[in-house]
């Protein structure tokens, strides 16, 4: 016999209906424009983390992300987006590889203009305390006592040895940038951001994917948040040199060569529109399936969507 029933209750389904229109009066009441771009794209994104879904010679989006910058760049106002995005992640308590994300863009806002605004958000829906905010470098120093803008490679590894963490065959173990992904997500994650949100600001440089570089070179204007051990959303104060985001795609296919993936089609109708000009904004993504488990208080992600298979 097939189980033909939805994975969420009905019940569910009208509060998470609630929800949706709560977000959509959120940006009305602020006067930004919902779009509507495609999910069936010619290019997808380059990040050797992300696995983007193929069919033919076109991708399934990862995030509206490059569409929406296009419309910026043709000069639209405020713009956000509430649609369906593909990664291929492992299927799991929070992950489902066909989700649903809210991801907006505020024009003249920087990262710290954007992190009140999601605040905000994440008070309406939630109804939890203002977030605490922290930098990376700060958060590393106070429970690993570590910089991680200067550690090395093997005191990075001591620490994760002394925390049992042990990497298994086929992982690059000389990426600085990896070991410092391990530690946030088994030693400091579950140890933040539980009892209300916490924004972490500031990434290294080497982890800025397209946000701007700070003017200390060694972070970056990005920011994700946390909440009751899960990461609901990535904001960054947006990259707007077409020269260096070419670079950065051209350097993410290095790196997918090297660790033996295929290479991806950059995307150089983004790059077109940022060289036109894209004007001076911010914008972050954000998990809205993770989201209604936090209001819905649901255990599974499969509690919040119609049908999880």
């Amino acid at each position: 016999m097939y189980n033909w029933q939805p994975s969420a209750s009905i019940n569910n389904l009208k509060k998470r209906a609630h929800v949706l229109q709560s977000v959509r009066e959120f940006f009305a009441q602020r006067q930004v424009l919902e779009v509507d771009t495609p999910l069936f794209y010619a290019s997808t994104v380059t990040d050797p983390v992300q696995v983007a879904f193929q069919l033919g010679d076109r991708f399934l989006q990862t995030s509206p992300e490059y569409a929406m910058k296009r419309l910026l760049a043709a000069g639209s106002p405020d713009i956000y987006q509430i649609c369906k995005a593909f990664r291929g992640d492992e299927m799991g308590r929070i992950h489902i590889p066909e989700f649903t994300m809210l991801e907006w863009y505020r024009i003249g806002f920087d990262l710290q203009d954007l992190m009140d605004e999601t605040a905000d958000l994440l008070q309406v829906i939630l109804k939890c305390e203002r977030p605490d905010l922290i930098s990376y470098r700060q958060l590393f120093l106070n429970i690993l006592q570590v910089d991680p803008l200067t550690a090395s490679l093997p005191e990075l590894k001591e620490i994760a040895s002394a925390h049992q963490i042990q990497l298994s065959a086929g992982f690059d173990t000389a990426d600085k940038n990896l070991w410092l992904d391990i530690l946030m997500s088994y030693v400091i994650e579950p140890q933040v951001g539980q009892a209300k949100p916490i924004f972490i600001y500031d990434y290294p440089s080497s982890q800025a994917a397209l946000a701007k570089i700070n003017p200390d070179g060694l972070t970056s204007g990005r920011f994700e948040v946390y909440y009751q051990g899960m990461e609901l959303a990535n904001g960054y104060h947006e990259l707007l040199d077409a020269d260096e985001l070419e670079r950065r795609f051209n350097a993410d296919n290095v790196l997918r060569k090297t660790r033996q993936l295929p290479e991806r089609p950059i995307d150089h109708r983004l790059i077109a529109a940022q060289r036109h000009g894209i004007p001076e904004c911010a914008g972050v993504a954000l998990g809205l399936d993770r989201l209604m488990m936090l209001a819905l208080q649901a255990k599974h992600i499969k509690e919040v969507v119609a049908f999880a298979e």
